[in-house]
């Protein structure tokens, strides 16, 4: 049988990993596939007018959305006979997000795809692993763009940083002169709108952990807040289960929730949970976006990896998913990440983080906040440094120049500019420094948190806000936001490493940090 390899499915093992077994060949799991939409001409048309603000386009609604370019049946029943030819079983078939999910064992994974899967070990662990690419028969070329989940390395990690009590000396000055900050003291500062985001929908995308309702009780009950709406959804299997670690995801998912809840009490909070593999993530993505139930009009995203980490099948699946969030009119927020210029790559080249990197993805960036009198005073880059952490920032090795960032220049870390050539990350920030971090309540603790991770969650709140004042979702925002720069306050000093804050738009901080109501009246 002539067979093809899919463009974009190279995989490597991770950096000093080693493979040490086959995999147990009657080992079961499921595969994530990636079918092509019908009217992919016009959905391509159709997310270049709504990315470019075009007033003639409404938003669709998911039925609609569904109806003119989810997967044709046909092209499902092409994989689905596949699969039954390699005594794979059909889980699961959603044509709005062109997803199959199929199930079977190591051994008969190995012999559709043409892959050798094998137990590989490094420094976090064991994963199931391949190298090389995917092998699909001819008759599904063009079908088929993406099979995910034959791997199931961690695919990203949450954007956090906890501010430290003990530790040294350096460390305990740091705390000893910090601030703390609760979400609506933050909102407040930035000048957030009135308001309470009634009648929306916050999507949080989570990879583990979990939250437990009497620690958010006893929080929103301690900020005078009535607790939102919080509930969970599975997907892949994921669920709501608190590791009782307040450094591991558990800590994670608090934060997005309780600053999201805090700033939004009106809205309804849905916490997607799923494996942390590429496959997990991405259908947790599709999910909620797709999601004709809850309805999210906001999604935010606080888990991340560098863009050398993924393959390009996976970008490119994840990236169209937030196109297809844009034809709806569903605003996606991610963390841009905590290490840097590097993004936590120790290779001497600059990273930028996935999928904040996406140029469909409002990219959220960190600074520190310095505040005298109920106002911010002064406001630069978050960077404590290589162990206390820094806002991810930089171009990104994948995705193209988006029209709304043509003619912006980058500077290096001694401030020379060169002209931007590729897509630039962030697009905006809020305060990530754990030294004027957020106070948040996880496992029972009250702990200060900082990182990108939060940021994510703050431009949420706010994006809850504006929509539910002005009555219908604002959606992709991005090119209203570059046009209106005078809707941010520019953070023109510091650093991430290799980039340097400079006027205007800067790869460390973005456009700047938020003047919520300017930023409501522009977009």
């Amino acid at each position: 049988m002539a067979t093809f390899s899919l463009v974009g499915s190279e995989r490597q093992p991770v950096a000093d990993a080693r493979s040490i077994a086959p995999s147990d060949p009657n080992e079961r799991l499921e595969v994530s596939v990636l079918v092509r939409r019908r009217a992919g001409a016009a959905f391509g048309e159709r997310v270049r007018q709504v990315v470019a603000g075009a007033a003639s386009q409404p938003h669709l609604k998911r039925e609609e959305f569904a109806q003119q370019f989810g997967t044709d049946p046909a092209d499902f029943a092409k994989v689905r006979s596949f699969a039954v030819s390699h005594g794979l079983a059909v889980v699961q078939e959603d044509a709005a997000r062109r997803t199959i999910v199929l199930s079977g064992r190591v051994a008969q994974f190995s012999a559709a795809f043409g892959v050798k899967l094998e137990q590989f070990a490094y420094d976090a662990g064991t994963y199931r692993g391949r190298t090389g690419a995917i092998q699909l028969p001819e008759e599904l070329k063009g079908v088929v763009e993406a099979v995910l989940g034959l791997d199931n390395r961690p695919q990203t990690k949450p954007h956090f940083r906890i501010r430290e009590t003990i530790g040294t000396a350096a460390t305990r000055a740091a705390a000893a002169t910090s601030t703390t900050f609760t979400p609506t003291q933050l909102a407040a500062l930035y000048d957030f709108p009135s308001g309470k985001g009634d009648g929306q929908c916050i999507a949080i995308i989570e990879l583990g952990g979990g939250y437990r309702p009497a620690d958010l009780q006893t929080y929103f009950s301690k900020l005078g807040i009535t607790a939102p709406s919080v509930s969970a959804v599975s997907v892949d299997h994921g669920k709501n289960s608190p590791t009782g670690s307040a450094s591991g995801p558990d800590g994670e998912v608090m934060l997005d929730i309780e600053v999201a809840g805090a700033i939004a009490p009106g809205a309804k909070i849905v916490v997607y949970f799923a494996p942390n593999t590429d496959a997990g993530f991405l259908d947790a993505i599709t999910t909620a976006v797709h999601d004709a139930i809850n309805k999210p009009s906001i999604v935010s995203i606080s888990w991340g990896g560098p863009e050398s980490a993924w393959t390009q099948q996976a970008m490119t699946a994840y990236d169209d998913a937030f196109q297809a969030a844009a034809t709806m009119g569903v605003t996606v927020c991610a963390a841009s990440g905590d290490d840097g210029s590097n993004d936590g790559v120790n290779d001497g080249n600059n990273h930028v983080d996935f999928p904040a990197s996406s140029p469909n993805v409002l990219g959220c960036g960190g600074t520190s906040v310095q505040v005298t009198n109920g106002k911010i005073t002064k406001e630069v880059v978050w960077n404590d440094g290589a162990n206390g952490g820094a806002g991810g920032g930089g171009v990104s090795s994948f995705f193209a120049l988006p029209a709304w960032q043509k003619g912006l220049n980058v500077s290096n870390g001694k401030g020379t500019p060169n002209a931007l050539t590729k897509r630039g990350v962030p697009d905006v920030a809020g305060d990530a420094d754990p030294q004027t971090g957020y106070a948040v309540r996880v496992d029972g603790k009250d702990l200060v948190f900082g990182g990108t991770s939060a940021v994510a969650p703050l431009w949420a709140a706010l994006v809850a806000r504006i929509n539910a004042n002005k009555g219908s979702p604002i959606g992709y925002i991005n090119a209203k936001l570059y046009s209106h720069p005078q809707a941010f306050t520019d953070v023109a000093q510091g650093n991430n490493g290799s980039y340097s804050a400079a006027a205007g738009w800067d790869a460390c901080t973005g456009l700047g940090s938020p003047d919520g109501k300017k930023i409501g009246s522009v977009i």
